[in-house]
């Protein structure tokens, strides 16, 4: 009779084998690198996209998603993370507002680069702040996801309704200076945002893992990205934001986030140790 215990880390080992041959098979059909994602959180949302679609086990999921792209597009938009709200952690904005905007004024253009955009309400959040410093005219931001389904929703600028009052509190502690229904019209169960926020953004998709640098940059948001990665994946992604950043330039990572024990911890400064805002120093 076999040991429990034995027979325990067999089945560990078995569906370890089959979830680094899904994430394979994903990467060589479609693309789309997972394959250095957290691994428990991988796993987790791996089972959930195995029982939304009514199967066994993971390796049924590979079979169907190498063979069914809409199986796949389903699967993409529950293995990204797309939590966000309207000025989420509202004393980043608060700290962006008061120590980061007095030093970007004297730029004559300024390029922001959003990284893992989501749905887009981070985006807007930024666009309304620089408008009301009076910056908005000069930047560019480019809100990159590399999930198509959520930057089409993004580009709509179309959130519930219920979410505005939740929005509206955020707005207010994160330093707003205007009536934040000044920047939406209501429509039934939906609120629309003014076409003019999103007229200096340009959504694309932009895949962290595997595509490399487009541009240089005055300011870099990922902010509650890198969580999702491990080390290894971390590490090269850190290199990428580097890369990316220009002379001075500012990193904001989320508030589990931070620079530290990567490959270029001594390129940056701690600018708000708080809110996780970095200086781009060598």
């Amino acid at each position: 009779m076999s040991d429990p215990v034995d027979s325990d880390e067999a089945e560990v080992e078995a569906e370890s084998i089959e979830i680094q041959l899904l994430l394979e098979a994903v990467f060589r059909r479609y693309g789309f690198d997972f394959r250095d994602y957290a691994y428990s959180s991988m796993r987790r949302r791996i089972w959930n996209r195995v029982r939304e679609e009514g199967l066994q086990s993971v390796s049924e999921l590979q079979g169907k998603l190498l063979h069914d792209p809409a199986c796949m597009e389903r699967f993409l938009v529950s293995v990204t993370v797309n939590v966000t709200t309207m000025f989420r952690d509202p004393g980043f904005y608060r700290a962006f507002r008061t120590k980061v905007v007095p030093l970007l004024r004297p730029e004559p253009f300024l390029r922001l680069w959003h990284v893992g955009c989501s749905t887009g309400e981070e985006v807007y959040s930024m666009a309304i702040l620089l408008h009301e410093e009076g910056l908005y005219s000069k930047c560019r931001i480019y809100a990159t996801d590399m999930n198509e389904a959520v930057l089409a929703r993004a580009k709509t600028a179309i959130f519930p309704v219920a979410l505005v009052q939740e929005y509206t509190g955020n707005y207010l502690r994160a330093g707003g200076t205007r009536p934040f229904s000044e920047y939406y019209t209501s429509r039934y169960d939906h609120v629309i945002f003014q076409r003019s926020l999103a007229e200096h953004v340009v959504f694309a998709q932009h895949n962290l893992v595997t595509d490399s640098s487009f541009n240089e940059f005055q300011v870099i948001l990922c902010r509650n990205v890198l969580i999702y990665f491990n080390s290894a994946l971390t590490g090269r992604v850190h290199r990428l934001l580097y890369q990316s950043l220009g002379a001075s330039g500012f990193l904001a990572l989320g508030n589990k986030e931070s620079i530290k024990f990567t490959p270029h911890e001594k390129s940056f400064e701690e600018f708000d140790t708080t809110e996780k805002i970095y200086r781009r120093v060598v």
